[in-house]
């Protein structure tokens, strides 16, 4: 999920069009931005099997919460299979995000936002380092505010639909998974629910489009950050981009057809103090496939003032990050929060450590 500081959003007609030209051979001057894409492969990314969650039986069960807990200490991130979302709901989704995206410039300009809050938005970012310096990601997005109030283009004409339907789907899924990590730790369902409210539970959907890029050494998709909210699913067109970071090192993340791409977020790290892991992560771009990407962050209500359980806190002898609400945190990560510099979570466990 891109979730770092940006300057103000702009619509860019130009990328589509040039990423596709035949004539082009370097990357345009304003996306800009030198990184190294070098990554590891591991096959020690943690797999959840979900049905086992939701299984009758309780020694299935018991090890898929297991499973999951140890997925989200030790790595932040995991792959969802056995998740009963339809194949064909997913094969849908990519159908009419590539009919999206070949909308004519004037249809999606009128999604383009004004603000960091606007619940419809399209086009690209603008991104601002410490040093004062700014590029343009390379990437295309939709982005909606999805529950507890849809928002929804009208078109491409299928896209309401599909979108409703996958991202109530997935917000049972997350909820699902919510509570069994509640459980391996045993934090009382009924104290977690006060707290993060999630019948009225901040939902965003996203889809990302990364053309192909003459240069991507010299161009990046999202730089690296963590996200708000508790958990993020992704699934992809079957090219891979995404990197995440590991014991100080970047690996290659690429996930099954029919899986689901899911991490940790910030408010799950605070929820726990620590003990489940929203790790850095980042959108790299390649010369040979366009890449598209779907997101959907899942997060408390955005009313819910989050910090550490009390039970943890108590088990801890203290916390470990300060209480937030939920849609200030995600104000203030998307306006205050720099690519260079350290990421909103760690501003709050800094805060909370000079404190002490």
């Amino acid at each position: 999920m891109d979730s770092d500081s940006f300057k103000p959003f702009e619509f860019d007609a130009t990328l589509k069009v040039a990423a596709e030209s035949s004539s082009l051979k370097s990357v345009p001057s304003k996306f800009n931005f030198s990184n190294e894409r070098t990554a590891f492969t591991s096959d020690s990314l943690p797999v959840v099997d979900f049905s086992a969650l939701v299984a009758g039986d309780p020694h299935q069960c018991s090890k898929a919460v297991d499973d999951l807990a140890a997925a989200c200490r030790e790595w932040g991130f995991f792959i969802l299979v056995n998740h009963g979302v339809p194949e064909t709901l997913m094969d849908a989704m990519f159908r009419v995000m590539k009919e999206f995206f070949n909308l004519p410039d004037s249809e999606k300009k009128q999604y383009e936002a004004k603000s960091a809050s606007d619940p419809i938005k399209c086009g690209n970012f603008n991104v601002a380092n410490t040093s004062n310096q700014s590029f343009t990601l390379w990437r295309d997005y939709l982005k909606l505010y999805v529950h507890p109030n849809f928002h929804c283009p009208h078109k491409p004409q299928l896209l309401r639909d599909v979108v409703l339907e996958y991202t109530q789907i997935t917000r049972k899924l997350a909820t699902k998974l919510i509570e069994a990590v509640c459980e391996a730790l045993e934090l009382n369902q009924s104290y977690v629910e006060e707290i993060l409210k999630m019948d009225s539970s901040f939902q965003m959907f996203a889809t990302n489009y990364y053309p192909r890029c003459p240069q991507p050494d010299e161009a990046i998709g999202i730089p690296p950050h963590t996200d708000p909210g508790l958990f993020t699913f992704l699934i992809h067109n079957g090219v891979a981009g995404l990197q995440i970071e590991h014991d100080g090192k970047w690996f290659n993340a690429d996930s099954p057809h029919n899986s689901i791409l899911v991490n940790a977020a910030d408010q799950l790290e605070i929820f726990t103090n620590g003990r489940c892991k929203s790790v850095k992560h980042r959108a790299v771009v390649n010369e040979e496939k366009e890449r598209f990407s779907i997101v959907v962050a899942n997060g408390p209500s955005g009313e819910a003032v989050v910090g550490p359980a009390a039970a943890l806190v108590e088990k801890d002898g203290g916390a470990k990050y300060n209480a937030m609400k939920y849609e200030e945190y995600v104000e203030s990560q998307l306006t205050k929060s720099r690519v260079d510099g350290k990421t909103l979570l760690e501003q709050q466990m800094i805060f909370i450590n000079n404190s002490n």
